[in-house]
């Protein structure tokens, strides 16, 4: 963890260095691409040791498939290769070598490679196979319509911005920013009409950086002083149970679990600030012309502390990830597509059975408070008094059943976390499968191209925030103009 924490330091001044004297109106793309994939190769030697050979070897071979399979069926192989590739180095490192510790391992950047290498066949198939108007909207905008070389593949993969902690980001995104292409986005008021546009004229990431660099300092000093305090692991400690009540013991369960998040907050936010100070992750400017730093930004923490809504936890919480099944199983599933989804999360998070139990309680809590929002919600929207208490209440409401939910993540293990579920008497589980009898659930039409998100917003204001964060759709490609990009992004943001 320590060598984690200086690879990020010292990423974050190469990304400086990066960008000061290697920035693409000085530089060739080629020496971009070299010396970015040799510091992300160095840092995961230094951090991993010889283990970072995997990241080479599960690109390399991912490249193989794609080259040799063809653009019709390489998305099939390539998502079942890395996949496994990477289940089989999580049930080596589990069982045979570190069960049940924390440490940073290999496996990590490998989760984030899995999510590149999926992501980028499934977008060739999109933009080399299938025909245009297949594709949804998304799918169009990301769509890649030549196969990159094995230069460009790999510096995608294994680039020192994001090879520790990610985030994902699409491949068009990064090429236009290694490439240093700029182009325009297209702002709209509130009547829908095309207003100001701003030219991307590389602004500083300087104030975003810092903002973000304390938002990392404050999250790890909340960490070091106030997590191992409030261990999870309390929750299930057989004289807490036997004399805590149940209030005291379902605040002390959401107050544990809230201290746990800020480790998660420090790395992310990390990450997201190396990418930023080496120049990538600028989304444009508000209509007030304001820069945006967030097009791969992976959390927002306002959002997940004060989310009213399970849907709305998740729509913030690891954003990047929660795209990436989206865009490679949720809109793609023939049939359960949050089902499946949440299978999907699971196995990509690990072999752990705590992932499991975690993301099998999550499918219930999702569905159940689909089922709650769809039929209850709007006798409570009229009125701003009674809104504000329907507020209260599903925060509420939602903290606990997050809470309740990632448990078992914590714990890992089966035992510790049945005992956890069954001092509870499973409470939550059995109100939500009750909900599900009680109340009729919508079922999402998968022939319409406009697929429901498996975490949509709780409002209208966070729903256009977060269309405008997951629709972060990439620049330019070769093959397209800017005027056709920014086309596509506008008609994107309007649906």
């Amino acid at each position: 963890q320590v060598n984690f924490v200086v690879c990020q330091l010292f990423a974050l001044l190469a990304a400086v260095w990066f960008r000061t004297y290697l920035h693409s109106s000085k530089t060739s793309p080629f020496i971009r691409h070299i010396v970015a994939t040799l510091l992300g190769l160095y840092l995961a030697l230094f951090c991993f040791g010889w283990y970072a050979l995997h990241f080479v070897i599960q690109s390399g071979i991912s490249y193989y498939i794609m080259i040799i399979i063809g653009v019709e069926n390489m998305h099939k192989y390539c998502f079942v290769f890395a996949l496994g590739y990477l289940t089989v180095c999580q049930i080596t490192r589990v069982y045979i070598f570190d069960y049940g510790q924390y440490s940073a391992d290999f496996s990590g950047p490998m989760m984030i490679i899995t999510q590149k290498i999926t992501s980028l066949a499934f977008e060739i198939h999109d933009g080399m196979f299938r025909k245009n108007e297949d594709l949804t909207p998304s799918q169009r905008c990301l769509a890649v319509r030549r196969m990159p070389s094995l230069l460009e593949y790999l510096s995608y993969n294994c680039n020192f911005m994001g090879i520790l902690a990610g985030p994902l980001c699409s491949y068009k995104d990064y090429i236009t920013f290694i490439e240093g292409r700029s182009y325009q986005l297209q702002q709209s008021e509130a009547n829908g009409k095309e207003d100001t546009k701003y030219e991307q004229t590389d602004p500083s990431p300087n104030i975003a950086v810092a903002q973000k660099l304390l938002i990392c300092g404050l999250s790890l000093l909340f960490h070091m002083t106030i997590t191992k305090t409030l261990p999870v692991e309390y929750n299930i400690d057989d004289n807490f149970r036997a004399t805590a009540s149940w209030p005291v013991r379902f605040f002390y369960l959401y107050v544990s679990l809230m201290a746990a998040r800020p480790k998660y907050y420090f790395a992310w936010t990390l990450a997201d600030a190396i990418n930023n100070a080496a120049g990538f992750g600028f989304r444009g400017y508000d209509k007030n012309g304001v820069t945006r730093w967030d097009l791969i930004s992976n959390l927002r923490i306002q959002q997940i502390e004060f989310s009213t809504s399970f849907k709305m936890f998740l729509d913030n919480w690891n954003i990047q990830t929660a795209l990436w099944l989206k865009r490679v199983c949720y809109e793609r599933a023939t049939f359960s597509p949050t089902i499946q989804t949440f299978i999907l999360s699971a196995i990509w998070h690990g072999v752990y059975p705590g992932y499991y139990l975690t993301f099998l309680t999550g499918v219930l809590m999702t569905l159940a408070a689909r089922a709650i929002r769809n039929n209850i919600r709007h006798y409570f929207v009229e009125s701003p008094a009674v809104k504000l208490c329907y507020d209260i209440v599903t925060w509420m409401a939602t903290q606990a059943a997050i809470s309740y939910t990632v448990v078992p993540f914590v714990l890992l293990s089966v035992k510790p976390s049945f005992t956890f579920y069954s001092s509870c008497y499973f409470c939550l589980h059995i109100a939500s499968i009750l909900v599900l009898l009680v109340f009729p659930l919508k079922r999402t039409q998968k022939g319409s191209k406009k697929h429901e998100s498996v975490q949509p917003v709780w409002s209208r204001k966070l729903e256009e925030e977060s269309l405008l964060q997951k629709n972060n759709y990439s620049t330019t490609n070769n093959s397209f103009s800017q005027k056709q990009e920014i086309t596509c992004r506008y008609q994107a943001l309007k649906q």
